[in-house]
Parts: C-alpha cells; sequence; structure tokens
C-alpha cells in the first residue's frame, strides 16, 4: 500500500492545536490534523490514520508541517496537494505530497525543525494585514543584545529552566543548532530557532527571555544563568502562540538511501 508525505501550512488562529482532540461526551475540537484528516478520507474514499511530525499548540502557526498517511489508493502524488486542499477550509493548505517508504514515521524520522517567532515592537500602531502572525510590544527591543543572548542558547543544553512544568518529558536535554536574531522590517524581529527537539512552551519561553533582554529588563546573561540552575525564574514569561511559526522540518530515513531534504528557510510552502 503506498504511502504518502504531506507539506501542510496553517494559520493557527482559529486551531485548537495539530493534534486531533475528541473530549468524551463533547463535540470535537477543531484542530489542523482532524481537519485535514477528514479531508485527506474524502480524497481517498477510505479511512485513514493521518500522523503528523510536530505538535504544535493552539494559535501556532506552520508553513511547512510534515504529515503521512497510508491508503490502498495508488494515486499520483502530484494530484493530491489540489485534491486535498480543494476539500479544505481556508486557513489550511497542502503544498507538496511525494511517496515515502512504507516505514516512514514523521515523528520518529525528523532530525532537524526550525521555529521562528516573530515581534513587532516600539509605541507605533499595531500590525493590520500580519496581526494574526505576529506578537506584539510597546517597548523598543535591541536586537544586537539579543542576539548576544541568543548565542548562549546554542548547543546542547539542560533546558529544564525553558520548559513549562507539565512538559511530560522523560528529560529536558536539547540539542539546538541555531538561534538567531534578525530584523526583517522596521520595528520588526524574527526570532529563529533550530533543533532536534523542543519542550512544551520552550520556543516562547526563550523568546520572552530574549524580548526581556532586549528591553533591557533581565540581564544578558539571564540565560546563561537559566541553563546553569534549571530555574524557571531566570526566564522570561511565555509568549502568546500568534507570534510562533512552525517553518520547516527535515527527516532521514535510517538504513535507507531516501532522504527528505529541509526547505530553505525562505522557501515558499
Amino acid at each position: 500500500m503506498p504511502r504518502y508525505k504531506l507539506k501542510v501550512s496553517y494559520e493557527g488562529t482559529d486551531f485548537h492545536g495539530w493534534q486531533k482532540q475528541e473530549p468524551a461526551g463533547e463535540e470535537p475540537l477543531r484542530t489542523a490534523q482532524g481537519v485535514l484528516e477528514e479531508a485527506v478520507i474524502r480524497v481517498v474514499r477510505e479511512p485513514v490514520v493521518l500522523t503528523g511530525a510536530s505538535r504544535t499548540d493552539a494559535g501556532v502557526h506552520a508553513m511547512g508541517q510534515v504529515a503521512a498517511f497510508t491508503t490502498t489508493r495508488d494515486i499520483p502524488a502530484h494530484k493530491l496537494p489540489r485534491a486535498i486542499t480543494a476539500r479544505c477550509p481556508e486557513d489550511i493548505q497542502v503544498h507538496q505530497a511525494e511517496e515515502v517508504p512504507t516505514h516512514f514515521d514523521p515523528i520518529a524520522h525528523a532530525v532537524d525543525k526550525e521555529y521562528r517567532y516573530h515581534i513587532q515592537h516600539g509605541p507605533i500602531l499595531p500590525p493590520l494585514f500580519d496581526r494574526r502572525t505576529i506578537w506584539r510590544t510597546h517597548h523598543e527591543l535591541d536586537p544586537g543584545t539579543m542576539q548576544r543572548a541568543a548565542e548562549s542558547l546554542i548547543g546542547r543544553h539542560d533546558f529544564a529552566a525553558f520548559a513549562q512544568a507539565s512538559h511530560g518529558r522523560e528529560t529536558t536535554v536539547r540539542d539546538l543548532h541555531h538561534c538567531d536574531v534578525s530584523v526583517p522590517g522596521e520595528n520588526r524581529i524574527c526570532i529563529s530557532v533550530r533543533g532536534s527537539g523542543f519542550l512544551y512552551h520552550m520556543v516562547r519561553i526563550i523568546a520572552g527571555t530574549l524580548v526581556e533582554i532586549g528591553r533591557g529588563a533581565f540581564p544578558p546573561d539571564s540565560i546563561v544563568r537559566a541553563l546553569e540552575t534549571g530555574d524557571r525564574r531566570c526566564c522570561g514569561p511565555t509568549l502568546g502562540p500568534q507570534g510562533l511559526v512552525l517553518q520547516w522540518i527535515r527527516h532521514e530515513i535510517p538504513g535507507s538511501a531516501t532522504s527528505l531534504p529541509t526547505p530553505l528557510a525562505d522557501e515558499s510552502p
């Protein structure tokens, strides 16, 4: 039976996150996984289980979520993006599809992923056209100071201080491959964080800590102290979900010549 990998984008404001949620005795919540799985079923005309690579929270967006499903139907992969998207609401789209080995696992075979957090700062009018995908602060931020602090996060560290208490993971040690603070436009800052995996709310806490450093409320060495002590009080607040975007995910299948490469960081979905 063929297995298909999908590249998916969604504007997460009106979703209760990626993962399906079906509370007992209640109507299922609207989730990206649930909506997309229904659309896939309408295309292949049989039940399928759609698995996603990353669990994004309620209100978080995605440019390059990866999902996969297996079906008995043999469908040309290039026809799937248009067919599935036509059966989706306007806030979710499938941009790419390809057939992959039957043992491909979007979660287990993910080796690298990037999140970006978008911020508008300073005493200016609030954003209009991208108001649902950016977090706003009235404080003026210093991106240079934020960048120097962000570099302390790169490498293997215990990120206990940067995780919500209910993270549910056996270990809080993670590898960050890249952390960058850029200025894409006037009064705009983008925090890019790349690594093999992340803890619950980890990127939003990193962003909140860098904001506190950027506005001068925290000393520049706050991140070093947070990593050394594991003390959540050394970190800033958990910023809202609206500024966070899952940018891309790279997969590799062990023992296979198939490598599912990372898109370019600025590639359109």
